[in-house]
């Protein structure tokens, strides 16, 4: 029997009292995501442009990501252009065909024209021309194709008879040789060419120059006094006095032991008698060596004629300054003359 606003019994039996009902929150959050999505389908979805990469997706914490928020953050960022994965092998391509070489190798020397293998180049390892040819480097080419360097091509044959049989050059020619070998860095030729005259002799001259410190300075004031007088007189060409000596003071055999003697045990003022400076423009001396008089001024013509300067020379005689006792300077002094046109 049922009273009026009694509770019916539900139909599997179960009987809850309202007062001591607990609402369970599932179906309240059900409710609210259902809305949520109808919402949602309601308005209209945002186009999104996605972006494909090489690199790898960033996963979230818990390895969860869903749908929505990878939309919402690739939404927000710029989007970057995809990769052209050709333009590298194109690149390469083109790169590959800028150093490649030929077999035969046609070359424009400072306007001279040369053919030669690509190995003969490559002969040495270490040599500016291997390193020109090897492929890492661009090399000019002229209006007809052919390879161009910028150097002058008189004695670039000399340099490849070199490379192709190891032929060394005339004599004559030694010198501008080795100017070029020192260019293009040919480290064989060079020392081939520096056993040979006239660098062989060079070397010993030098070393005979090495023994008076001033001469480079002293071939300098030369040409700096000649230069003067001649602009100052108008004049073709200049003269000036120039003292070779190689010992101090000149004696014959039967004054040396006096002279020794004087020599070593002479007092502070005597020894600026000695060591006076003869009435000349430029003095060389003195020097300890085989090599005489004649050959200083063989040197000193043939340098002067190097820097283009045509010079002349005579004795004009000796110092006659006297500086102790019956003893004259007696250095030799001889008269230069520099011809300028």
């Amino acid at each position: 029997m049922q009273q009026n606003g009694s509770d019916e019994g539900p139909s599997n039996g179960e009987r809850q009292s309202p007062s001591f009902r607990i609402a369970s929150p599932l179906p309240s959050a059900t409710s609210r995501v259902r809305r949520f999505v109808q919402e949602r389908r309601a308005l209209p979805l945002p186009r999104v442009m996605v972006v494909f990469s090489a690199a790898s997706q960033t996963e979230k914490p818990g390895g969860a990501m869903s749908s929505s928020d990878t939309a919402e953050e690739d939404f927000g960022k710029p989007a970057l252009p995809a990769p052209n994965l050709n333009l590298g092998k194109a690149l390469r391509s083109t790169l590959g065909t800028l150093h490649e070489f030929p077999e035969v190798i046609p070359l424009n020397v400072g306007g001279t024209y040369f053919t030669t293998r690509l190995s003969t180049l490559r002969r040495y390892d270490d040599t500016m021309l291997a390193a020109m040819f090897s492929g890492r480097h661009y090399i000019p080419r002229d209006a007809e194709g052919r390879f161009f360097i910028d150097r002058d091509g008189a004695y670039f044959g000399d340099i490849l008879n070199f490379l192709r049989e190891g032929e060394l050059p005339h004599r004559d020619r030694v010198r501008a040789v080795h100017r070029e070998a020192q260019y293009y860095a040919i480290g064989p030729l060079l020392d081939s060419l520096e056993d040979t005259q006239p660098l062989t002799g060079e070397k010993v001259r030098q070393s005979f120059l090495d023994l008076l410190p001033y001469y480079k300075d002293n071939l300098e004031r030369i040409m700096e006094i000649a230069k003067l007088r001649a602009m100052q007189r108008k004049a073709r060409f200049a003269k000036l006095k120039v003292c070779v000596y190689k010992e101090e003071m000149p004696i014959t055999p039967y004054e040396r032991p006096l002279f020794n003697s004087l020599r070593f045990e002479r007092t502070d003022s005597e020894a600026k008698l000695f060591e006076h400076h003869c009435e000349v423009d430029v003095s060389f001396g003195p020097w300890e060596a085989v090599a005489d008089v004649y050959d200083l001024l063989h040197c000193i013509v043939s340098d002067l004629a190097e820097r283009g300067i045509t010079a002349e020379q005579q004795c004009i005689g000796v110092c006659d300054k006297h500086l102790i006792n019956h003893y004259y300077c007696k250095r030799p002094i001889y008269e230069f003359k520099i011809t300028w046109w």
